[in-house]
């Protein structure tokens, strides 16, 4: 069977190549792909940035965003021929930590997870694949054109997990919020800000196309202007930051509103200066309560939450999130940005 794979270690290594067929284990679902998104992970790993092979092998399944269709599940499972399904990107270290022990693999305290498609396990980019039943979650059957955004909305519903449980450290009622960045992660985060009633504004570089479409569709405020401008006038009670920019991360810090908490989801590219007064910063952050909290991957109750709040989205509104689906054979051109790109997909 076709697979899209790759050697980690050497850039622009990406092949369509035959792989064996997958033969599941015990516990294991056997999954007809369907589809894999294409993101800025996949992109530093096929540059030979980031990114393992498996152990005792040169080249790697690519695809973490999954999305696939149940072809055999183990009786005792709770799955079935034909369930659409999604699979878990990580697996616990086998240590375990702590973290792990209880559930919460991805906050692994020793870094000795693995990732599929990532880390040490090959991913989804393949025509069959298996999984463990207990790293599988099922999505309504409505989303088989965009149950491929599963992965990077669990991302989400966890960081606003992660925003609702620092609020709750006291009375907690937030009204607004102000998500930076209008990729897929942060139009993902708006949608859920919405879901939950809040009043929401998107704050991105685009003047027009489809980014300033989709945030007007869900009902939210979208904004094109300075960073510490926007901030400073809207003082959001929470803030999703998902662009990784420096000076856009600290202007979201210093215009919260007080009791005010941000949540770091976007990835710093580095090599950037930004002057920042520390001082100020601090002082502001102690004397209003403020709260900054990091947020990676996702375990398997935010998958779930992903998928309650999938099922709850506007389908043509999730469908306009995906730019562009492009078959496996012509892989390359996922990897090639185009202007209008919001999520780009490749159909197995």
């Amino acid at each position: 069977m076709r697979a899209l794979t790759l050697d980690p270690t050497t850039a622009n290594s990406l092949q369509v190549t035959e792989v064996p067929e997958p033969e599941p284990k015990p516990g294991e679902l056997l999954v007809e792909g369907l589809a894999v998104g294409v993101c800025g992970t996949d992109k530093e790993i096929a540059r030979a940035e980031y990114g393992w092979a498996p152990p005792g092998r040169d080249r790697l399944v690519l695809g973490h965003e999954s999305l696939g269709r149940v072809m055999t599940a183990p009786p005792e499972s709770d799955f079935t021929t034909g369930d659409l399904v999604v699979g878990v990107v990580r697996r616990p270290d086998p240590a375990p930590c702590g973290a792990c022990a209880h559930g919460e693999f991805d906050n692994c305290r020793n870094g000795d997870y693995t990732e599929r498609g990532i880390k040490e396990l090959d991913g989804y980019a393949a025509e069959r694949w298996c999984v463990e039943s207990d790293y599988a979650v099922a999505l309504d059957p409505r989303l088989a054109h965009v149950g491929v955004l599963m992965e990077p909305t669990s991302v989400v519903a966890k960081a606003w997990e992660q925003v609702r449980r620092v609020g709750e450290r006291a009375w907690y009622e937030p009204n607004r919020a102000l998500v930076t960045g209008a990729g897929p992660i942060g139009l993902l985060a708006a949608m859920i800000g919405v879901q939950q009633g809040l009043d929401v504004h998107v704050l991105d570089v685009v003047e027009e196309g489809p980014k300033p479409r989709l945030v007007r569709r869900i009902g939210a405020t979208y904004h094109h202007g300075d960073a510490e401008e926007v901030a400073a006038r809207l003082r959001p009670d929470v803030v999703i930051e998902a662009t990784g920019v420096g000076s856009v991360v600290v202007s979201a810090v210093r215009n919260t509103a007080s009791y005010g908490v941000v949540c770091l989801t976007g990835i710093s590219s580095g090599g950037h200066a930004v002057a920042v007064d520390v001082a100020g910063a601090n002082r502001v952050m102690v004397l209003e309560n403020d709260v900054v909290v990091g947020s990676v991957n996702a375990n398997l109750r935010h998958y779930r939450q992903a998928a309650d709040a999938l099922a709850k989205a506007d389908l043509d509104w999730l469908d306009g999130l995906i730019s562009r689906r492009v078959p496996l054979a012509a892989f390359a051109d996922a990897f090639t940005a185009e202007p209008d790109d919001v999520k780009v997909v490749i159909a197995l």
